[in-house]
């Protein structure tokens, strides 16, 4: 999923500075979660601003690193056994 955008967030913000409105009602009424909303409070208290984290990355595999050394090997082909 695509980090909201810098302006929906503000927006956000702006709304709950304004007043007149719980956590719940602004988290219903832009149609996200209570907890982004806390979050995003909580970042524009503690860091000054709205912008996304950098997302993704993911794990690598245990091979990650071995190409090279996978493509001169024989592709771990097992032998074949002819039984009789």
């Amino acid at each position: 999923m695509k980090a909201y955008s810098i302006d929906f967030r503000e927006k956000l913000i702006k709304a709950y500075e304004q007043g007149n409105t719980s956590i719940r009602k602004l988290a219903s009424r832009f149609d996200v979660s209570k907890s982004f909303v806390q979050r995003l409070l909580e970042m524009k208290k503690t860091q000054g601003h709205v912008e996304p984290k950098q997302q993704g990355g993911g794990m690598k595999g245990e091979l990650y690193g071995y190409e090279t050394q996978l493509a001169a090997s024989d592709g771990g082909k097992i032998p074949r056994c002819n039984l009789v």
